[in-house]
């Protein structure tokens, strides 16, 4: 369902941010912190330390990446809120300066993370700023207070630059790496001022961020206060600032109960079970319960959230497949769920547009922005933006993402089980394999009666089958095999069918012949691991004898097909994959995640093995 909002019948400050000139100002920015490898002195008058070397070969190997993680972060930001965007480039020029203070004053100049992950939002949902240094705090609360107020001037950001830089150099030294400033050449220093001068040009341009004329916050008061006064809701945000701003405003208007979880709260399942205690069997008293959840994507996989049939998208995720994932986490106890997603009524061709020019942009520079930036997760052409907004049927229909999504749900139903009852985790170890069960089934058109299987393949693989009564394999979704497996433990179990053990066979020929025809242990045509595989080998073939053929590359692929996959390389390619990557961005994608140790598990020694049944499940009405 969309839930609309048209920022001219309240405010023009999201119009503000949207100008072209805001956009122009981002897409012009040089980024330096994030390329420091271009900014080593060749021939430096005095040889650098051994740590210095390391830290100087690392920057070397990220800047590619990050320098434009950086850029497409910012523009994130901007479709969240306004207090993301602008707090994310107050943080930004501060950072700035404090490297200026360092170059300016010969001192060593301190390095953060150069790993791309910390600007990932799936993975992380604080600036890159926060993630290095914790110093940026106070920035944070500005965000949650009654006046939304950030440094405005040079002199403001030169004096708070010194401060910062004392504190990195004792308190917080540890957390960096140092080089020192005769090891980097003067345009470093140059470029900083020179972004620094952009984005204190775009703070400008924003002007004072007012909460009250806020059209986004003041249609979320609506739909908490109004349409869903008395429901429990679930709002996500890309971002950890949006969320605390919400939580704190709400409070201000005196929305009641509500409570938020980032990537920073100690303790996300504790705030979840007050939100959703039916769903996880917990007591929690009616004055601790809460009505309003908001949260980032750290509760969009792994939580059960089921007491909820009410989830709200506060801003659009540029992985469209993410808003699958929320909605997944609610509502299997309703029999509707509602679902918002805030659009700007006259926006949505503004959004388009802003993420098709930044594509551009990239597009021009990527001799110097590298594979990475080949990572945004909707279509090229923003079709799946104007689908979503026009309520196009079919929108969120899909499995690509599923593998990830059915570890977290697997791994959740453990969870649940073993919190439950302790002592299934030395009981379901020692079942032997083989072990089968049976219950009532109401049989279905598409849930008929039959057997469901769990076998671990020869490769190691763990797989599901499920076959009605004929054998015949019903679905080969394994997020919808797992879901029909679910019962509470008091089901009573009902005799073994006498089809049962014929059945399980059927079960697994079809497994092993589905293995067969797919390329053993790749997995599903559809899966990351079998298309990584199938495209990554034909690129191989045509540029075989060229000087693009790769040793790498090979050994690559053949890591690919003998082991697994990592979860998060396989949410990583999927991603990129359904971008339209070329091949030539997908060997280099693959490669750079073997360099850093994230594509694949690795084993010392292989071991094939004959195909395991682990157990087994009859679903069979009574007396048939």
């Amino acid at each position: 369902m969309r839930f609309a909002i048209d920022e001219k019948k309240a405010t023009d400050q999201y119009a503000k941010l949207y100008s072209a000139k805001v956009v122009d100002l981002i897409n012009a920015l040089t980024l330096p912190r994030y390329g420091l490898g271009n900014y080593i002195v060749v021939e430096p008058s005095s040889p650098p330390t051994q740590d210095e070397a390391e830290t100087i070969q690392d920057l070397s190997r990220a800047g590619k990446r990050l320098m434009g993680f950086c850029r497409t972060g910012l523009f994130k930001r901007l479709e969240s809120s306004g207090t993301a965007f602008l707090l994310s480039i107050s943080r930004h020029i501060l950072r700035n300066y404090v490297y200026r203070y360092a170059l300016e004053n010969n001192l060593p100049v301190p390095i953060g993370t150069q790993d791309a992950v910390f600007l990932d939002d799936r993975i992380n949902d604080e600036d890159e700023d926060d993630t290095n240094s914790g110093m940026f705090d106070d920035l944070k609360k500005e965000a949650t207070g009654r006046s939304f107020n950030i440094l405005t001037t040079e002199e403001e950001y030169q004096k708070k630059a010194e401060t910062v830089y004392h504190l990195f150099s004792t308190q917080y030294h540890s957390r960096f790496s140092w080089l020192r400033a005769y090891l980097f050449i003067d345009d470093l220093r140059k470029h900083l001022k020179k972004d620094s001068h952009s984005l204190l040009n775009i703070i400008s341009l924003a002007g004072d961020w007012d909460y009250k004329n806020d059209a986004k916050l003041s249609a979320l008061l609506n739909l908490l206060a109004e349409k869903h006064a008395r429901e429990k809701v679930l709002v996500f945000s890309q971002f950890a600032d949006t969320v605390r701003y919400l939580n704190d405003h709400l409070k201000q208007f005196n929305v009641q109960k509500v409570s938020a979880v980032t990537g920073e709260s100690s303790n996300p399942a504790a705030v979840v079970w007050r939100f959703s205690p039916q769903s996880n069997n917990k007591k929690i008293s009616s004055a601790e319960e809460l009505r309003v959840l908001l949260t980032t994507d750290i509760l969009s996989e792994g939580q059960n959230l089921q007491d909820c049939s009410i989830v709200v998208n506060y801003d659009l995720p540029w992985a469209i497949i993410r808003l699958i994932q929320r909605v997944g986490r609610i509502g299997q106890k309703s029999s509707i769920i509602s679902c918002y997603t805030f659009l700007p009524a006259e926006g949505v061709d503004r959004i388009i547009q802003l993420r098709s020019r930044l594509r551009r942009r990239l597009k021009e520079n990527s001799e110097v922005v590298g594979t990475d930036e080949a990572f945004f997760e909707d279509d090229n052409s923003g079709q799946s933006i104007a689908d979503l907004y026009n309520e196009k049927a079919g929108i969120l229909d899909g499995e690509d993402d599923t593998e990830v999504d059915l570890a977290s749900y697997a791994y959740q139903i453990w969870k649940n089980a073993v919190e439950k009852q302790p002592e299934l985790q030395k009981i379901i170890p020692q079942i032997a394999d083989v072990a089968y069960s049976s219950r009532n089934h109401k049989p279905a058109e598409a849930r008929p009666q039959g057997v469901l299987v769990y076998l671990k393949t020869g490769e190691g693989n763990d797989a599901l089958a499920y076959v009605d009564k004929q054998g015949k394999s019903i679905t080969e979704s394994q997020f919808e095999i797992l879901k029909l497996a679910a019962c509470e433990p008091e089901t009573p179990v009902e005799p073994r069918n006498e089809k049962h053990h014929a059945l399980v066979k059927a079960g697994v020929d079809h497994i092993v012949k589905e293995e067969k025809k797919i390329g053993g242990q790749l997995g599903r045509p559809s899966g990351a691991r079998f298309r990584c595989y199938e495209r990554l080998k034909a690129y191989v073939e045509s540029v075989k004898g060229t000087l693009f053929e790769s040793l790498e590359l090979l050994k690559a692929i053949d890591e690919i097909y003998r082991f697994p996959l990592r979860s998060a390389a396989i949410d990583k390619l999927n991603r990129q994959l359904r971008t339209g990557i070329s091949n030539v961005q997908l060997a280099e994608l693959v490669l750079t995640l073997r360099e850093e140790d994230r594509l694949s598990i690795v084993e010392e020694s292989e071991q094939i093995h004959e195909p395991r049944i682990i157990c087994s499940m009859g679903l069979f009405a009574k007396g048939k």
